[in-house]
């Protein structure tokens, strides 16, 4: 009995989601392609200059744009972003301070504070 390791492949859009990019910013060889697992790895441990250009000026997802911004990506779409943004729209959001993004800047760390304060409730039970 011979085993065959057959090659994980993924779909370009959760490539994408994997490496933190906007799918459609991408190249279109990526694109249009499957991406294996060691494909992946590679990207990951040694990007391309297309790929680290994306990291560093975007057009950036959502969950990059609201991780960058400090809210939610439902806190996004509130504040009536929907879509992809890129770096420099993002430092501007951020000095503009909008009250929609002061707002859901403030309900995240409500979220935080409750969400550690859960924990250590848990912590001091199991004890």
């Amino acid at each position: 009995m011979t085993s065959h390791k057959t090659t994980q492949t993924m779909k370009p859009a959760t490539a994408a989601k994997k490496l933190g990019v906007y799918l459609e910013a991408t190249p279109p060889e990526f694109q249009d392609g499957v991406v294996s697992r060691d494909e992946l790895n590679a990207l990951q441990t040694d990007p391309p200059e297309w790929l680290r250009e994306l990291r560093r000026t975007g057009p950036h997802p959502r969950q990059v744009v609201a991780a960058r911004l400090g809210v939610s990506i439902g806190g996004l779409a509130r504040g009536g972003i929907t879509g992809a943004l890129t770096t420099e729209q993002i430092d501007a959001l951020k000095t503009e301070g909008p009250e929609w993004l002061e707002r859901e800047r403030a309900i995240q760390a409500d979220v935080r504070k409750e969400t550690a304060r859960v924990k250590e409730n848990v912590k001091e039970q199991a004890n």
